[in-house]
């Protein structure tokens, strides 16, 4: 069923042990860390002070500001803005900062020139 001919595969080749303790992945984990770490503590914090204050603070959170809106459905609302605002920032983020050390690290893996989009540019194979 089909024809014996093995392809290589630049996975199996590759100890990702030793990748994993090169100088370049370690400044890529912790780039990687140092924004989403502290991105998700903030959130987290920003959230729960949302849900305790629709809690334990009702009379604030029902304050009117502008006909029937009030200050919880504002804060509940930013909450969707935050959500989407990280997630924009976490790309730009990850632009700029990561995908350009991890397609260092691709390349040296695979071997290949790959492209801003990350396929495989045609004839460059090592």
């Amino acid at each position: 069923m089909g024809h014996d001919a093995h392809e290589t595969d630049a996975a199996a080749a590759v100890d990702f042990k030793e990748v994993q303790s090169t100088e370049r992945f370690q400044q890529l984990r912790k780039r990687h860390r140092s924004f989403v770490f502290p991105m998700a503590i903030a959130f987290l914090l920003w959230y729960f002070a949302y849900v305790l204050l629709a809690d334990y603070a009702v009379g604030f959170m029902s304050t009117k500001v502008w006909g029937n809106i009030n200050i919880g459905l504002i804060l509940g609302l930013l909450q969707f803005v935050s959500t989407f605002a990280i997630t924009g920032w976490y790309v730009s983020y990850s632009n700029r900062k990561l995908d350009p050390i991890a397609a260092e690290i691709r390349h040296e893996i695979e071997g290949h020139e790959f492209d801003q989009h990350g396929n495989p540019v045609i004839g460059t194979a090592k």
